[in-house]
């Protein structure tokens, strides 16, 4: 029917459009822009804008890291590293959290909006049975799939795909990209010694006339596997509510003597 041909192009319109974006953000190398090299190269414009006016290279960075998160693309971490550096770990901590936040719940909202239920209804039992269980301590597993390195797209669209309240997305969301993102702010902080060395070192290469000038960074140095391993330790923990709670129901259940007709 026409009518419900043109509210299904109303409903994925903004799917489409996000597509889009994200194959022309790729197709025009934009990604390749979020590295430290990017930072080094322009260096001496970011110290004078934040020099000039603070509030607006705040805004303005976390406006960068609402797109970068709203279009699924690499560089999170580095953006959370590059603000500790510019900002200080408290500033530029909040500012990445404010960011993420906003950014992945644009996807989240975008993707319920359009094709949650509409999946949801085509997956199967299987899919069906996953998700009341998933929504019946969405807090707790969103919790979880946020503290453990996931990829952050994904993590972005399974709740919306089950059903999951804004208000608990919101929430758990905040809260499990906290403490990811206060360890990789403090390390930016402390970056100053390191970004100043590679600069130096860069802009020398570029005096010499040579054509092969890169900055030899690695975030390596910061997702050490101890770091990994406490941010998988904290998400387990973040289970332990859930899984008490259905081990509890479980035995009041069988408690309960069942009803005759």
């Amino acid at each position: 029917m026409p009518g419900q041909g043109g509210r299904a192009i109303r409903r994925f319109a903004p799917v489409l459009v996000i597509v889009a974006l994200i194959a022309l953000a790729y197709g025009l190398g934009l990604h390749h822009y979020i590295a430290f090299e990017t930072l080094i190269r322009n260096r001496a414009a970011i110290d004078h804008l934040i020099a000039q006016n603070s509030v607006a290279a705040v805004a303005g960075y976390v406006a960068l890291y609402v797109a970068v998160v709203s279009l699924s693309l690499p560089g999170g971490a580095i953006l959370t590293v590059v603000g500790g550096f510019l900002f200080g770990p408290v500033v530029g901590g909040i500012a990445a959290v404010l960011g993420a936040l906003a950014g992945a719940t644009v996807v989240f909202l975008i993707a319920r909006s359009a094709a949650g239920e509409w999946l949801t209804r085509r997956a199967g039992p299987f899919a069906a049975k996953f998700a009341e269980g998933f929504c019946a301590d969405a807090f707790s597993y969103l919790l979880f799939l946020r503290l453990v390195p996931f990829p952050f797209w994904l993590v972005n669209l399974v709740p919306a795909l089950f059903g999951v309240r804004l208000s608990t997305y919101v929430a758990a969301t905040a809260l499990g990209i906290l403490p990811g993102t206060v360890a990789f702010a403090v390390f930016g902080a402390g970056l100053g010694s390191v970004i100043t060395a590679q600069e130096a070192q860069y802009n020398a290469c570029l005096a010499a006339g040579r054509a092969d000038c890169s900055v030899d960074f690695d975030l390596s140095h910061v997702l050490t596997p101890a770091m990994i391993g406490a941010l998988v330790a904290v998400g387990v923990l973040s289970l332990v509510p859930a899984i008490a709670w259905r081990i509890w129901g479980r035995k009041l259940n069988a408690g309960v003597p069942s009803k005759r007709i």
